[in-house]
């Protein structure tokens, strides 16, 4: 059957209203097979022509159908059919830095809370502007939600202004927008500095506390929190970006936010026999299960990047409005 009949048929139910006519006829002939991906549908006008439906109407049943991943627009083309997965109640698209280990809890609780109704795109940026700048042209436009861990710059803000406040959740970093969008962060530089200041008795052990600061890509604000702890608490301390085999020395306590060179660490100290918690210290950024083993157990400061999922989840099922900055814990273990 034809859409317009589909259309009009539906329109025998006086359940449904105008725009859930249009919805669930184009819909209905998806599933028929008479609609197929790279179709174009009729365009606003034609439609208003033919059924006699007011034009916003026309174009709120679209946007529904957008929200769901089934059409596209195409600037001066018109819409099209992009999908036949008609059972999808909406396509998200969730933009992460990479498939860390953290990140890949938040995936996954965050697919076993929305459930097999919501499709979700994984898509990275590895923290890098011009990979950010190409997914992100890619999907907008696409997706009924974005679910987007920002790298902290302007043009980063400026390309989540084109998205609609209640379309986007910003999750993971911090980054200031106007007051209409919704987030569920971590805040680094407070949560920093008094985790260190709960473990002072202890830290003050250590003659002197080094940071490994890592990658580029770690927030700024773990660094402000640490000097500001060093500054207010008058210890000898530094900032080092990577951790190199054979620097590491009796009587120093080590903050690592980097997985990677917490091994090269602890591989160095098992080569050079000294005993952690004892000869130096560690301190780690992100929990994790292996941490509660290794090494008779590491000190952590993370999130919980599994109910940060869950919150996530709710924010989209509910369709609310959000703003949550996440606690971190602190998880102190033997290698202090």
């Amino acid at each position: 059957m034809s859409l317009i009949k589909n259309i009009r048929r539906l329109g025998e139910n006086h359940n449904l209203i105008k725009h859930e006519q249009l919805v669930q006829g184009i819909i209905q002939t998806i599933d028929e097979g008479t609609l197929r991906r790279g179709d174009k549908l009729p365009s606003i006008n034609n439609m208003v022509s033919e059924l006699g439906f007011a034009r916003k109407t026309i174009v709120k049943a679209y946007e529904e159908l957008k929200d769901r991943g089934l059409i596209e627009s195409k600037k001066l083309k018109g819409y099209f059919i992009i999908s036949d997965e008609t059972n999808i109640t909406m396509r998200i698209a969730l933009l992460l830095f990479a498939f860390q280990r953290f990140q890949e809890d938040f995936y996954n609780t965050f697919r076993k809370e929305l459930g097999k109704r919501f499709q979700i795109d994984v898509f990275f940026h590895h923290n890098n502007l011009e990979i950010f700048e190409t997914v992100f042209k890619n999907i907008r436009g696409r997706y009924g939600k974005y679910v987007i861990a920002p790298i902290p710059n302007t043009r980063v803000t400026t390309l989540l202004k084109s998205i609609a406040p209640e379309k986007l959740l910003i999750i993971d970093r911090y980054l200031k927008m106007p007051k209409s969008y919704s987030y569920i962060s971590q805040e680094f530089e407070e949560s920093t500095y008094s985790m260190f200041s709960a473990l002072l008795p202890n830290i003050k052990k250590y003659k002197k506390f080094v940071f490994i600061e890592g990658t580029q890509d770690s927030p700024v604000e773990i660094r402000r929190g640490f000097n500001k702890f060093l500054a207010e608490y008058g210890l000898d301390g530094e900032v080092k970006q990577v951790f190199q085999f054979g620097s590491l020395k009796k009587g120093v306590l080590y903050f690592l936010n980097s997985d990677t060179q917490l091994w090269d660490l602890l591989k160095d100290c098992r080569n050079n026999g000294f005993v952690i918690g004892q000869d130096i210290g560690v301190v780690s950024h992100d929990d994790h299960v292996v941490k509660e083993i290794v090494s008779g157990g590491i000190t952590t400061m993370s999130t919980d990047f599994n109910y940060m999922a869950k919150l996530a989840a709710d924010h989209i099922k509910a369709g609310s409005f959000t703003q949550i900055i996440m606690p971190r814990e602190l998880v102190q273990r033997n290698s202090l």
